[in-house]
Parts: structure tokens; sequence; C-alpha cells
């Protein structure tokens, strides 16, 4: 979300929202790193409540938020995340390909949308545990993945607003420069470098990881803001002070786990996913 309320050079921001922001970043950035931490089905209740919210959130976008379609959502999510937690992986993609054609017979005329929407929430909840699953590097992955698109949020938004200039895609999202694009990126790289000069992983291996994970993340961040803009939303929800809802808050983290995750399976394979992504 690197960039999100970025004013233009020489402006200040709201300083209520900055401080609502960095409040809510002091809460519930703690509170992440400690379940990541903790791993097992506390991790994965986290992210199964995040994905159902992510869901909702989507469906409500989109105009599509009815309580049967809602609910028909939540408990295939749910099954998904316990099936997942305790092992069971081929069953929680059994469940979720038939909960998604379930899910997507009910949105009927928004069928599109809705099953958008599912496989969104579905790949996020997937990756994000697979990913902290790997019993020797999951945790130091899944945090590589969190730092750098906090990196790239924090890096985006104070170049964007120090520096200004060009816009990155204004039609899409008008407050984001290519100032604040650059700017995230380039403290991305900051983390990775972080990583080696701890051991932990090789120099340029973990800098060329960082940057498409930096890309993707704003790619993310950027198609997010396409849908918002298609339906003519602000923002998906007021959950979080200072950061609007959950789709917005993670809408750079759900593209680059995702990325991760295919990066650690298609080196290590599926239940080795972290050391695929640190390991080189």
């Amino acid at each position: 979300m690197s960039e999100p309320d970025a004013a233009p050079a020489g402006s200040q921001p709201a300083p209520s929202n900055l401080v609502l922001r960095v409040l809510a970043a002091l809460v519930l950035a703690p509170l992440a790193i400690a379940l990541a931490y903790a791993g097992g089905w506390l991790w994965a209740l986290l992210v199964t409540l995040v994905s159902i919210g992510l869901f909702a959130e989507w469906l409500t976008v989109v105009g599509a938020g009815s309580a049967a379609l809602t609910g028909a959502g939540t408990v295939v999510i749910a099954m998904m995340g316990a099936s997942v937690a305790f092992g069971a992986l081929k069953t929680s993609v059994i469940v979720g390909c038939i909960g998604g054609a379930i899910v997507t017979l009910i949105a009927r005329g928004k069928f599109v949308w809705a099953a958008t929407g599912f496989a969104y929430a579905a790949a996020a909840l997937l990756a994000s545990i697979l990913v902290r699953k790997d019993l020797v590097n999951g945790f130091s992955a899944l945090m590589f993945v969190l730092l750098v698109v906090w990196a790239t949020d924090i890096g985006g938004y104070f170049a964007g607003r120090s520096i200004g200039g060009p816009k990155l895609w204004p039609r899409v999202s008008p407050k984001k420069t290519w100032a604040g694009a650059l700017g995230g990126f380039a403290a991305s790289l900051a983390v990775a470098a972080g990583f080696a000069a701890g051991g932990i992983g090789k120099a340029v291996p973990l800098l060329l990881v960082s940057a498409v994970l930096s890309v993707v993340s704003q790619l993310g961040d950027l198609f997010e803001s396409a849908v918002k803009r298609r339906f003519g939303v602000k923002d998906s929800s007021h959950l979080i002070p200072g950061h609007g809802g959950l789709m917005d808050r993670l809408d750079g983290f759900v593209a680059a786990i995702l990325a991760a995750w295919i990066i650690g399976f298609v080196r290590h394979g599926v239940h080795s996913a972290g050391s695929g992504l640190m390991v080189w």
C-alpha cells in the first residue's frame, strides 16, 4: 500500500490521520509479528480471520455483499484454514474448489467479481500459512516478506510526500508518484541488505527477491486501487483507524506473499517454500 495518502510536495498531511496511522501500526505490527513467531494454529487462525475479512470487504466494494454470499464464503474459508493448518493441504484445496464454485453460483449477476474475490482471499490464506509452515526457514521468510512490504509502504509514503513529481498512474491512483514508487523500492532493498548483513541469506539473491516482491507489492496496491475506482469506493472499510480496511492495508502483502510462495514452491516444493525463498 505504498504512498496511500501522499500529499503533493510541500503540503502537510492531516496530523490526526498520521497519528492514527502510527498508533494503529504500533498496535497491529507487534501482534502480527508475535503470532507469526508462534506459528502453528495461532498464525493460521489470524490468517483465516483476516482472509474472511478480505472476502467480506471485497464483496462490499463490488456491491455483492449479501448475507448468503458472505456466509458461504466465511464457512468455506474457515474450513480451508483449518484443513491446511493441520496438514491437510489437499483437503483444503478440494474444499476451496468446491466452495468457490458454490460461492460463484450464489453470486449470480456478480459471479465474476465474487469468484475473483474468493480467489483473492483464498490465495492470501494458503500462501500465508504455507510459507510459515516451513519448519526451518518459515518465520524468517515470513518476516522478510512482511518487512519488504512495510518498507515499500513507508518508503513510498515519505518519498512521495517529500519529493512529489510525476504521477505513477493518475487514472487509477491519483496520489501515487514515481518518486514514491522508487522510494519504496529502495527501502525494500535496504531490508534485503539488512538480512544479508545479519547472516540470513546471501546478499545478491535476497536483493533480487526483495526487488521482485517490492514491485509485486506495488502492483497489488494498484490492483486494489483499480477495483475500488471501478466501483467508486474510497476505502474498503473503516476497520483500521487511519488505514481504512483490511484490503487497503494488506493489498501489497497479498500480492507479495503469493509471489513469495510461488518462488519458494518452484525452488523447494510445497512444504519448504520458506527455505526456497531464503536459501540460495
